[in-house]
């Protein structure tokens, strides 16, 4: 495992740009989460450092910047609510002792490999949730930017919360608006610069610093007389590091606390893969799920014993890693030092920060976030994409971004299952040539035999397609006082206990009415899954051909053994093939 695997000068530059780039923005976001989980700001900036570091070092994702984020921060503060307002030092304890038990519980995912499930995710759910995200980060920044009053509290709707600041907000800031329309402006203009001349992407770490250099240079970063500033700042940082400290444990917290473990533990691997997944389909980097999961465990366990906030994957902050121009995962050590720096060296210079810029910063990242181009793609190939796209951002603006991608997923399987159980079929002739092709209408009839080639799934899903195939079939082999029936399986695949027994009960049944039935092209776990029903126990060797290494010899070996056991009962069709030149072989046409 390197955490730099062939760095060079160029690639540290980049690095070192997009780490002090993120950590600008960690400052006040940890805070600000820290203080939506009801708990004291410094607790998010030590999440911040520990949760960052200790993830980026043992991730797998180059991009993926770990620490406090929304989403987890909410869960917090509700998993906490059992401790009353007068007892601060109690919740700070029970929140550490809850990072600890969420490490532990995504350890334990990872070490029995469930992280690979994620696999399975599908890639309109994850661009379903950057839109969703993106709008409500953007939405999320309109009382900074403008200079209103946020209104509402951190458990109120985000949408709620956006109509309560613009209605009751109070009057635009002039001056806010200009520091954060400049510095979306100056961060557009930057990065087209730094495309055309191929220079590190520092456009937004330097729009931040104009920023605050220009607000107090126009002095409205200042206090007035009256000790108020002209602009709404980030404000004091704390000068201290994270120490290390074991909780105060007591079981009936862990009790208490066991379900929003395992919430905060799920969420937060499914947001943290998701923005990982998404960035890599445009870097094209290789992701191991499993190894992220297990950062993501240690950092939380790490952070609980250094009185950190329980974190994840931050879609912000990792997106501005990426567009920043990171190209490993040490821009997340960068970042964690940089934080540590800051809090030890520069933290009073921290305060003169406009929340306005920050605001402009995060705006444009939420345009960035939406990844336009495969979004119009997705809409356009197919209902299915079209409609998981829709319910995942859809989900994340209107009911919570959190179980936005739960909720995508739980769609993506409800509109598969019925897609999956499409077990398709031909039927299959034997010309007079000889050769085995698909039936054609201009085909004269076959009343001796019928070959059928299935497609799809066998599992329970399909077994109301199977009965109607097998259905059609017994009752044509009734009416027409058919010899045979040939039931091509190879590219059936998964069956199980549902669709085999009902091809148990169609074998019986055609047997019993003199019907002979062969099954050809029957593949390894096909016929494994029969032998675990005991299917040979009544079924003859010679009616299974099992497929072979020669390119469909059990389909033509089946085939000649039902003309081998037809004896007279044959119809004018097969009487005049086998009449005809019988020593000529047969041929599969694909």
């Amino acid at each position: 495992m390197k955490l730099f695997p062939r760095y060079s000068s160029l690639g540290a530059r980049y690095d070192l740009i997009a780490g002090l780039t993120v950590a600008a923005i960690s400052l006040p976001q940890a805070m600000a989460y820290a203080l939506i989980a009801g708990v004291d700001p410094r607790f998010g900036l030590y999440s911040a450092i520990v949760v960052t570091l200790v993830a980026s070092i043992f991730g797998s994702s180059s991009h993926l910047i770990n620490g406090p984020t929304n989403a987890i921060s909410l869960v917090v503060f509700s998993a906490l609510a059992f401790i009353g307002t007068d007892s601060r030092l109690d919740a700070f304890e029970a929140m550490f002792l809850l990072a600890i038990m969420v490490g532990i519980v995504q350890i334990m995912i990872a070490v029995f490999k469930l992280g690979d499930l994620t696999r399975y995710i599908s890639e309109s759910v994850v661009l379903g949730f950057m839109a969703g995200a993106g709008f409500l980060i953007a939405l999320g920044q309109v009382g900074n930017f403008f200079g209103i009053k946020n209104r509402g509290t951190g458990d109120q709707h985000v949408l709620l919360r956006f109509w309560m600041t613009v209605t009751q907000g109070g009057p635009l800031n002039w001056r806010e608006l200009t520091i954060g329309a400049g510095t979306v402006i100056l961060v557009v203009l930057l990065r087209v610069l730094c495309n055309r001349r191929r220079l590190p992407k520092l456009d937004m770490l330097v729009a931040l610093i104009v920023a605050t250099v220009a607000a107090y240079a126009m002095h409205w970063s200042q206090a007035g007389a009256h000790g108020k500033t002209l602009l709404a700042l980030v404000g004091n940082v704390p000068a201290s590091l994270p120490r290390p400290h074991i909780p105060q444990i007591k079981f009936w917290w862990i009790r208490q606390m066991t379900g929003s473990a395992f919430a905060i533990s799920f969420l937060g691997l499914v947001e943290a893969l998701a923005i990982a997944k998404s960035i890599a389909s445009h870097t094209r980097q290789p992701l191991d799920y499993n190894r992220q999961c297990m950062a993501e465990g240690l950092a939380n366990l790490v952070g609980g014993f250094f009185q950190c906030l329980p974190g994840s994957g931050s879609l912000t902050r990792s997106a501005i890693n990426y567009q920043s121009g990171a190209v490993s995962r040490f821009s997340g050590v960068i970042a964690a030092t940089a934080v540590a720096v800051v809090l030890l060296i520069i933290a009073p210079l921290m305060q003169f920060v406009p929340k306005a810029a920050l605001a402009g910063l995060l705006i444009v990242t939420a345009a960035r976030l939406i990844d336009w181009a495969r979004l119009k793609i997705a809409l356009r190939a197919s209902s299915f994409d079209a409609w998981l796209v829709s319910v995942t951002a859809a989900s994340a603006i209107f009911i919570s971004v959190e179980f936005s991608i739960l909720i995508g997923v739980a769609a993506s399987i409800v509109m598969f299952v019925p897609r999956a159980a499409r077990l398709r079929g031909r039927e299959l002739f034997v010309s007079s040539e000889r050769l085995i092709r698909d039936r054609r209408p201009s085909d004269p009839p076959c009343t001796a035999m019928i070959i059928y080639d299935f497609e799809g799934e066998l599992f329970f899903g399909a077994a109301p397609e199977l009965d109607r195939a097998l259905d059609r079939l017994s009752e044509r082999a009734r009416e027409q006082r058919m010899h045979s029936i040939i039931l091509r399986m190879k590219r059936t695949r998964n069956p199980d206990m549902v669709c085999l027994e009902r091809l148990q009960h169609f074998l019986r049944d055609m047997e019993a009415e003199g019907v002979l039935v062969l099954l050809c092209g029957v593949r390894t776990d096909f016929a494994a899954a029969m032998n675990s029903m005991r299917f040979h126990d009544w079924l003859p060797a010679d009616r299974v051909f099992i497929e072979e290494t020669e390119l469909y010899s059990s389909t033509l070996k089946a085939v000649r053994h039902a003309y081998e056991l037809s004896g007279e009962q044959t119809c004018e069709h097969c009487a005049q093939i086998l009449s005809e030149n019988p020593a000529k072989e047969l041929y599969y046409l694909v």
